[in-house]
């Protein structure tokens, strides 16, 4: 007898990993059609996976599906990222300070976890890791604040502004890097030892940086 998830859901966990990061990091270019039949192919999947990680995507604002047209990857919009960037910095602080107040044992753990390697990442400039390092990261915080309904909202947002941050990453220093890591660690260790205003103090400073991608992106570079 299995126990935990049954082994469809993670394929299907699998398969939305794998297409959100190809997403994020431009492997799939802004506008691009997404084939369902190439995407089988390229993840090794069933066509009811991949249409499932589309839906999830959809939702997200990641893709857009059009009738009778198929599916494509949303476009780039400085103004969305502005509007996304001005929610999250009403509503992560509070989620980092929420997780610090009511974050179980597992919970916590997993947002130290989530930068396990983070320095190594960084050293090699392995921005495909760093930006999974990212994501699970934050997804931690939002669950661990206790409130679906803020997850629900926060985790979509910061996948949109992920999709900025790569422009950034293209010409980061290994210090600047390192840097990220250590932002992402200070917000962990406050989660950990419970100090909520910390927490709420550390992300708030942390996301101070997104300005700078918004005019660099702005630029065109």
């Amino acid at each position: 007898m299995a126990f935990g998830r049954p082994v469809p859901e993670l394929q299907k966990a699998r398969i939305y990993e794998q297409l959100l990061l190809d997403i994020i990091m431009g492997e799939f270019a802004p506008g691009a059609q997404l084939e369902e039949k190439a995407l089988s192919l390229r993840y090794d999947a069933g066509l009811a996976g991949i249409r499932d990680a589309l839906s999830r995507l959809d939702l997200e604002g990641l893709v857009a599906r059009r009738p009778r047209q198929g599916t494509f990857v949303a476009p780039l919009d400085v103004d969305d990222l502005r509007q996304d960037y001005e929610a999250r910095m009403i509503i992560e602080p509070e989620c980092a300070a929420m997780a610090a107040l009511y974050g179980s044992a597992d919970e916590v753990a997993a947002i130290a976890d989530a930068f396990e390697h983070g320095e190594e990442a960084a050293i090699a400039a392995d921005t495909r890791a760093l930006v999974a390092m990212d994501q699970r990261f934050h997804a931690a915080v939002a669950r661990a604040a206790g409130n679906s309904s803020l997850s629900r909202v926060l985790i979509p947002l910061q996948h949109k502004a992920t999709r900025f941050w790569i422009f950034s990453m293209k010409t980061s220093t290994e210090a600047e890097r390192m840097a990220d890591v250590l932002d992402h660690r200070r917000i962990a260790s406050m989660i950990a030892a419970k100090d909520a205003d910390g927490a709420r103090a550390a992300m708030r400073a942390m996301l101070q940086e997104m300005p700078g991608v918004l005019k660099r992106v702005a630029r065109g570079g």
